[in-house]
């Protein structure tokens, strides 16, 4: 179970790391879209608009249905909310660290401002 979630993890993370199939995401979570409409913003043939579109299916993160020569399109968020989850520990992380230093800045001005009457 624990490697069939990281597999999907990986494949979902490998699908967004292309700048083209992140906008095709954003496009179809205006709705469901065509192939064609997908690949329309780009200057790429529709065989490479497939190939993302595929890359984006193996994922998971959409779901294709075929109208006779009509292909649609429309976005499966489940795989998003799971890597959502897992950058959420990252997020916790980085908080911390953040609410850390800010505490750490707001004591310094009044460390400089004692030195400075000290002296």
């Amino acid at each position: 179970m624990v490697e069939l979630q990281q597999t999907q993890l990986d494949s979902v993370f490998h699908a967004l790391g292309d700048p083209t199939r992140r906008q095709m995401l954003r496009e179809l979570s205006k709705g469901e879209r065509t192939v064609g409409q997908l690949a329309e913003p780009f200057a790429i043939s529709l065989a490479a608009a497939s190939k993302h579109i595929k890359a984006l299916e193996s994922a998971g993160l959409i779901r294709r249905e075929v109208q006779g020569r009509t292909h649609l399109c429309r976005l499966d968020p489940g795989p998003l909310a799971s890597a959502h989850r897992w950058l959420g520990a990252y997020e916790r992380f980085w908080t911390d660290r953040l609410n850390v230093l800010e505490q750490l800045l707001r004591k310094e001005p009044r460390t400089r401002t004692a030195k400075g009457k000290k002296g």
